[in-house]
């Protein structure tokens, strides 16, 4: 008798130790799932950023072409960002040196699209976003050159087209960070990816710059550096 007590004795605190132990188990499962499934509590809106590049009047001022761009950024679960950006593109190519082409342009240029943010914690006040836009402008500009040869008689004749008009649809793809400086204040860059999709370029043939997509026949690469104020 004394040794089947002995033995039941075991076996209850073996059960009892075995039931504790999956009992333990079973809540620690429990507080994990709920908080793997915990449903994201943040606002839908989370705010907007109004920005504006500082590159763009840079390139104006120490060259002969460039832009002043806005943009309004909002912010739908500090995941989501529609953006819209707005632009004024100028260019005065004097004489070329080379081409002895002169160029005048300036012209207003509009963007939409989105960007995606693509840090893991996406509340963090640094993110990096990935996204695209679409833009559009259309232009009238004047082209001229002192230089050019009569293709009958090779003789030297100027030319001098004044107000042709013109128009582009491009495509962008964008890699953007931004972080916060202070308060409302951040600083951020994009590194962006242009692409013509359509474009009349009008009675002179090629033109030389477009408003918002820059110099054709160059490089597709662009860059922006925004000074940005969260509202």
């Amino acid at each position: 008798m004394t040794l089947l007590r002995h033995i039941s004795a075991s076996t209850l605190r073996a059960a009892t130790s075995v039931l504790l132990a999956f009992g333990a188990l079973t809540t620690s499962a429990q507080i994990l799932k709920s908080e793997t499934q915990s449903p994201d509590t943040t606002r839908f809106f989370r705010g907007l950023q109004v920005m504006a590049d500082v590159v763009g009047p840079i390139q104006l001022a120490v060259s002969d072409y460039g832009q002043y761009e806005a943009a309004l950024r909002i912010n739908f679960k500090d995941r989501y960002f529609p953006v819209f950006e707005v632009g004024y593109g100028s260019a005065n190519h004097e004489d070329d040196p080379v081409t002895h082409v002169m160029y005048k342009t300036a012209a207003p240029y509009g963007k939409v699209g989105f960007d995606y943010n693509i840090m893991k914690n996406k509340h963090d006040v640094y993110r990096v976003y990935v996204g695209a836009r679409y833009a559009f402008t259309s232009f009238k500009y004047d082209v001229g050159s002192s230089v050019l040869n009569d293709p009958v008689w090779q003789d030297h004749a100027a030319i001098q087209i004044n107000n042709a008009s013109a128009h582009c649809h491009w495509a962008e793809l964008v890699f953007a960070v931004d972080a916060k400086i202070w308060g409302p204040v951040h600083l951020g860059w994009s590194a962006r990816y242009r692409r013509r999709l359509t474009h009349n370029d009008g009675d002179a043939g090629n033109v030389w710059y477009v408003p918002g997509f820059g110099k054709t026949g160059t490089s597709r690469l662009g860059a922006t550096f925004n000074i940005i104020i969260t509202l």
